[in-house]
């Protein structure tokens, strides 16, 4: 098997001696080449050399901004027959997507996981979701995201902890908990644009909807040819939007980690379903802290009459009364004004 290890060697959860022991390992069972990633977006441009390449498999040895990244790299063109498996070995500091998939939060017993899974031949197909966003500049974008997409709060703290890891704090729950306590206080409920929110299919032709419609039924038609099956959307028709101050998709369960507690945003987002979505219509110190507390310590989720969920949902449209932060896994993206995210059924083939 034809295989490329990206490497971020800058991973927040390794050693050097612990990559070089990783590395050696995964260079047994495979024929691979070895990368380091040289600064943001290199990992996207590896993976998307090594699908023109025609590799087997592409390998994220780092956090969830380089799974991120490879994905995005793996599907620049889409979906497609041929596209190189990817396989996760945490190295950052919440491995959100490598915890999904099962793996161990550990990078050893990851590594143990993935060979036996290679040996084994074991790999699943999963969904992922397509965000396009559009800034106060009205410039149009388009990016994968694994697991997550926040507009509003959640991305103004990352960004927060962004800014403070430059200047070398290191990256820690401590640190996005301060930073999220200190900008809430700094953003209460009546200072925070509005964003609407609705659900169904857009009619706009030649946009990105359509066209990630076509990948859609591309993906539904390789189902049918390996015998499988998709999530069987309902036909939605666009409702009336919605008001909320802070929203977070979700594409599976859980949002995030505090070390090992796992945060549930949507505890009932699967990479076999739709994207779900939680947003937040108050920001009182109240509703926000029930609300967290619910994420924590709940099996159901956030509740109550401030809260909006949606959950399986093919196409969620936000928008905002003015720029507001964006975050894709995690990765501070900027302020936008505009955002779809689109669930793909079947995008990707992983390793677990």
């Amino acid at each position: 098997m034809r295989a490329l290890l990206v490497v971020n060697p800058i991973a927040t959860a390794t050693t050097q001696r612990i990559r070089d022991v990783l590395v050696s390992a995964l260079a047994a069972d495979l024929s691979v080449d070895v990368v380091m990633t040289k600064g943001r977006g290199h990992a996207a441009e590896l993976a998307e050399r090594a699908a023109d390449n025609g590799l087997d498999l592409v390998v994220a040895l780092g956090g969830d901004g380089t799974v991120n990244e490879i994905a995005n790299g793996l599907l620049r063109s889409g979906p497609a027959p041929g596209v190189p498996a990817l396989a996760v070995v945490p190295g950052g500091s919440t491995n959100v997507f490598a915890r999904a998939l099962g793996y161990s939060a550990s990078p050893v017993e990851a590594t143990g996981e993935l060979l036996e899974a290679l040996r084994d031949g074991r790999s699943r197909r999963i969904g992922l979701g397509h965000a396009t966003f559009t800034s106060s500049a009205g410039l149009s974008q388009s990016r994968w995201f694994t697991f997550c997409a926040g507009f509003g709060l959640d991305a103004a703290v990352v960004e927060q902890v962004e800014r403070k890891r430059v200047h070398g704090r290191r990256n820690t729950p401590g640190l996005y908990l301060r930073s999220a306590l200190g900008r809430f206080i700094r953003n209460t409920g009546r200072r925070c644009p509005p964003i609407s929110v609705t659900t169904g299919e857009s009619s706009q032709p030649g946009g990105p909807d359509e066209l990630m419609a076509t990948q859609t039924a591309t993906a539904q038609a390789q189902a049918q040819a390996r015998n499988t099956t998709l999530p069987d959307y309902p036909s939605q028709l666009a409702l009336m939007p919605e008001q909320v101050l802070a929203a977070v998709v979700c594409n599976t369960t859980p949002w995030t980690y505090l070390n090992a507690r796992p945060v549930r945003a949507c505890p009932d987002a699967s990479f076999d379903a739709g994207l779900d979505l939680v947003g937040l219509r108050r920001l009182t110190v109240a509703t926000t802290t029930r609300s967290v507390l619910q994420m924590l310590h709940g099996s159901r989720g956030p509740q109550g009459r401030h809260i909006l969920a949606l959950h399986d949902q093919a196409r969620i449209a936000l928008t905002a009364a003015q720029a507001i932060p964006l975050q894709l896994d995690g990765e501070y993206i900027g302020p936008q004004t505009e955002l779809t995210v689109r669930s793909m059924p079947s995008a990707l083939r992983v390793i677990v």
